[in-house]
């Protein structure tokens, strides 16, 4: 016998179906597993602090919204009538065929009536039973599976619909949920008792539908009502293999990289990223917690229905906004030593080489060597203003190589750190900083263009950076690592913003890209 055949390009492979944990996935981040759903207690005791995900088995089974709401079991019928016929929802419908990305110039916002989309399913529904009919009488083989058929049929036309994100309840925003009537079928899960939710939503796809990499500044819990899905999950940790869109843009949570056909010679890093993710399989009944920051990819059976809930954690609900500063502050101080412990590490490692076995001082000398800015500036700013002819003999300051526009950048760099710390003693930082900022800014920093001249008019550090070429920057700033490392700490603790930290990381980037081009032609 011979089974039917999937239309091309439809439908989930094998591979897809299963679930898997990449090769670089680190044991405490895998998803925990629960063959039945934990206690209240228990939920915020030892699962909900970790922010690691979690597969709950079973959680809606025996619902109300489990039992009425199955398209093969007469729910399309039902959430007709309990919705009724005048009822309008806002829909997603995108122009790249059955994925959904982030960005506004792949789908759009459309409203239509609840009533509509029913019916289309229930004639998606009806194609499909009679294809299935069709395939019976003509003794093609056995009938197709869930995961054959549901899973792959395809659209007649090239734009499709999904429901998404339609509010059952929603605590942010006080107009009428559009959904609100379904919330008397849903009971929440009993780990989640007490918990003040930002919202709950449900979502639905016609056909087999794809959502972009994204993740969400909120805990969420995805129950699956009925049909299947399939969630690729990464930790926060791999965001520099998912290429995240800049925080000042649109779709700031969703990553650069297409699921589909991924562009590898512009993120070189992405090719990665499978070995960082895990896959979960949720059928009828599972729910997944999402932590806050975890970035999901989420594939869809046909006529899929689910609900998720939303809420703040913990650590979001308790960060007082005046507090904003402290904390960017400090975890950017981690995310430094981390780097910088990469950095001794690899060379410690070359240096023991070098010296038969050597092995220089740890994390702790290098601690004890930060030093007080403020004290450099006044017993080493010669040294460091003049250093492009007085130190460039040292071994590892290549200042002799660097461009003259380059080594300008240098000295506008080392000049803010000097400033703004002697504007300290002077109590007039902020009078300081823009006035010598802004007289020493070169004629090539007024080429910036224009869309990007309002982000950076209150960023000296990104105007300075900006026109500097990739390559040029890392010269330059392995130049202060050996010749001016007091000066980099300060610029790197105390004056770097959030606007050019971005694009430093866009700097960091196309570094990567042209490393790996001439590596190629080499």
């Amino acid at each position: 016998t011979q089974k039917k055949k999937l239309p091309d390009g439809q439908g989930m492979q094998a591979e897809e179906d299963a679930e898997f944990v990449g090769a670089r996935v680190e044991a405490g981040l895998r998803a925990a597993r629960f063959s039945s759903p934990p206690s209240s207690e228990e939920f915020a005791a030892s699962i909900e602090p970790k922010n690691v995900p979690a597969v709950f088995r079973g959680v809606l089974n025996g619902s109300a919204a489990s039992s009425r709401w199955d398209p093969l079991h007469g729910g399309l019928d039902y959430l007709l009538e309990k919705v009724g016929p005048d009822v309008a929802v806002e829909a997603m419908m995108s122009s790249t065929g059955h994925v959904f990305y982030g960005d506004l110039r792949s789908h759009e916002r459309v409203s239509i009536p609840f009533s509509t989309f029913m019916h289309s399913c229930k004639s998606y529904l009806g194609g499909l039973n009679a294809a299935d009919d069709s395939s019976k009488d003509k003794g093609i083989g056995e009938e197709p599976t869930c995961s054959e058929e549901m899973c792959s049929a395809s659209l007649e036309n090239s734009e499709q619909l999904y429901l998404a994100q339609v509010s059952i309840l929603n605590t942010e925003n006080k107009e009428r949920c559009s959904l609100e009537v379904l919330k008397e079928d849903i009971q929440e899960p009993i780990f989640l008792k007490g918990r003040p939710f930002s919202s709950i939503n449900f979502w639905m796809s016609r056909a087999h539908m794809r959502s972009s990499t994204h993740y969400d500044p909120h805990h969420n819990l995805l129950c699956v009502v009925a049909g299947c899905k399939k969630v690729t999950l990464w930790s926060p940790s791999a965001s520099p293999f998912l290429y995240p869109m800049p925080v000042y843009g649109e779709a700031s949570n969703h990553s650069c990289v297409s699921i589909e056909e991924p562009d590898y010679s512009s993120y070189t890093r992405a090719k990665y990223m499978k070995e960082y993710s895990e896959r979960v399989v949720l059928n009828c009944g599972d729910a997944l917690f999402i932590p806050e920051g975890w970035y999901h990819q989420v594939d869809s059976d046909d006529l899929t229905i689910a609900i998720n809930f939303w809420w703040k954690s913990r650590i979001m609900t308790e960060m007082l906004e005046h507090m904003d500063a402290y904390y960017l502050r400090r975890i950017l101080r981690r995310l430094v030593d981390t780097e910088m412990d990469k950095i001794a590490q690899k060379n410690s490692f070359s240096h023991a080489q070098e010296n038969n076995g050597f092995q220089p001082t740890d994390k702790a000398l290098r601690r004890s060597e930060q030093f007080n800015l403020h004290n450099e500036v006044k017993s080493h700013d010669t040294s460091d203003k003049k250093g492009a002819t007085d130190t460039s003999d040292k071994k590892g300051a290549p200042l002799q190589s660097l461009e003259p526009s380059t080594l300008q950048a240098l000295y506008e760099l080392m000049s803010l750190v000097h400033d703004s710390v002697e504007a300290v003693d002077q109590n007039n930082i902020a009078e300081s900083a823009s006035q010598d900022t802004s007289s020493s800014q070169s004629i090539e920093r007024k080429k910036i263009a224009a869309d990007d001249s309002s982000l950076l008019e209150k960023d000296p550090v990104a105007k300075i950076i900006l026109p500097v070429e990739p390559l040029e920057l890392r010269s330059m700033l392995l130049a202060m690592v050996h010749t001016f490392p007091r000066t980099l700490e300060g610029l790197v603790l105390n004056i770097l913003g959030p606007t050019g930290a971005e694009i430093l990381t866009r700097k960091f980037d196309e570094m990567d890209q042209q490393t790996t081009t001439e590596e190629q032609q080499d």
